[in-house]
């Protein structure tokens, strides 16, 4: 029954059916485009999610510890209870093989690590030093070159009191 009061009505009002059909696709397209545009403006509203700006803390004095091996040079700049504020290795800094352990390398790798430092506003530091590499003594003077204000060095390097058991004497 509601086909032919349809039917009626469109003759009435001068309408044919493929009239009528373009017509609902029209409405379906421009009513799935309201749909589209209700959906992004709900992720809008969902993506504006206020982030509360990450606040960097000053440190002024802190800690930068020094591991100077035959193979590489690491430094790591703390604050005075240990959390890292940055590091750097020579490995990081793309050096490979033997320039890993030079004084150079050392150098550029604290000149790397006090930039990432400079955020925190690193002014003071106290040195702990450990190894035997040749680029602890660099390191530590380019520490200084690099704005850093060294107050103490301290050598932690481990060493053997009297070492382990020996082994027994071989007998011939």
């Amino acid at each position: 029954m509601t086909d032919e009061t349809n039917k009626t009505e469109d003759k009435q009002l001068g309408k044919s059916t493929e009239d009528q059909s373009a017509e609902a696709i029209l409405d379906a397209q421009t009513s799935k485009k309201d749909e589209t545009k209700s959906e992004s403006e709900i992720k809008e509203v969902k993506g504006k999610k206020k982030k509360k700006k990450k606040v960097i803390r000053q440190i002024v004095h802190g800690r930068a510890y020094i591991q100077a091996t035959y193979n590489n040079t690491i430094v790591t700049l703390t604050d005075l209870n240990g959390n890292v504020l940055a590091s750097s290795s020579a490995g990081q800094n793309g050096f490979k093989g033997p320039k890993k352990a030079t004084p150079y390398a050392a150098s550029i790798i604290v000149k790397n690590a006090t930039e990432k430092a400079e955020a925190y506003g690193l002014k003071n530091v106290n040195v702990f030093v450990k190894g035997i590499g040749s680029g602890r003594e660099s390191a530590i003077r380019a520490l200084n070159a690099n704005g850093v204000n060294v107050l103490s060095i301290k050598d932690t390097t481990p060493i053997p009191h009297n070492g382990c058991r020996q082994r027994k004497p071989r007998r011939v």
